[in-house]
């Protein structure tokens, strides 16, 4: 009985913290979702009114899929970038530690100074449009690369691509070298050893890495902010909107809710995603 108390009073002390600061912020914004903005003050009733507002209003919807459209471009940019770095870091067999080190190091940095850096890249002149200018593909610098959709998804694509390297190499690092050797002594060509043997046992990586990048880029809110300009308005902007200025709180928590329903849908997906790559 005592051995019982003692795992329960542990248990409930490793997850108390958890719960505080996940749980029960999640349900104050789900139950906030479920007020009403009444002359300016938030009534105590509960209603879907607000949720009936976003099923409603063209608007909500319409900037929800442009925002999906951006994540998804992301996310595919994310992959396509991050696999063949995870790759090449994975083949170097004594400092490939050291170039993980290298690629995950924007990680450490400050999100604004991230978002900084890409616009002084992306700017009218920047980096991008000097170099374009020098070799002769542009006349003169373009506002091309700043202030609309591209932007933004080559901004969230940079800041995120360390997410999407980390999964796809850990899940390389689990495959075992003698899967490779055994393919290439029973005849097939590195490529075909690739096609069959490396990309579907790190296939579950590559899931969890283009997750990550999804959902990052879902949520946010100050990359299309600071690089969108007037294109830049997005779900996660409606959102900040509501809270910060509009100081309609329960629109707000509705919409963040229907945030998200909309990511724990996609883990879902990626999960089973996932576990159908395993079997």
């Amino acid at each position: 009985m005592t051995g019982r108390l003692t795992r329960a009073v542990l248990f409930l002390a490793v997850a108390a913290l958890p719960v505080c600061l996940v749980v029960v912020p999640i349900v104050s914004i789900l139950v906030m979702s479920v007020r009403r903005l009444v002359d300016n003050r938030i009534s105590g009733d509960f209603s879907l009114v607000n949720y009936a507002t976003f099923l409603t209003d063209p608007v909500y919807l319409q900037v929800l899929l442009v925002t999906l459209a951006i994540c998804l471009g992301v996310t595919v940019t994310g992959i396509v970038l991050g696999y063949p770095i995870a790759y090449f870091i994975w083949r170097r067999r004594r400092a490939k530690y050291v170039f993980l080190l290298l690629f995950v190091l924007p990680l450490f940095m400050s999100y604004i100074v991230k978002i900084y850096t890409m616009r002084s890249i992306l700017g009218l002149n920047g980096f991008l449009n000097q170099i374009l200018v020098a070799t002769g593909i542009l006349e003169k610098p373009s506002l091309l690369f700043l202030y609309n959709k591209l932007s933004i998804l080559l901004t969230m694509a940079v800041i995120f691509l360390p997410f999407a390297i980390l999964p796809i190499f850990l899940s390389l690092e689990k495959i075992p070298g003698n899967l490779a050797q055994a393919s290439a002594d029973l005849g097939a060509s590195p490529g075909a050893t690739f096609r069959h043997v490396i990309f579907p046992l790190s296939a579950p990586g590559t899931v969890a890495g283009g997750l990550f990048v999804f959902v990052l880029a879902l949520g946010d809110f100050i990359t299309p902010q600071m690089v969108g300009g007037p294109s830049g308005f997005t779900f996660g902007r409606i959102i900040w909107s509501q809270f910060g200025l509009a100081y309609n709180w329960p629109l707000g928590a509705a919409l963040a809710g229907v945030l998200l329903a909309l990511s724990l849908v996609v883990i879902v997906a990626a999960g089973m995603i996932a576990r159908q790559q395993r079997i």
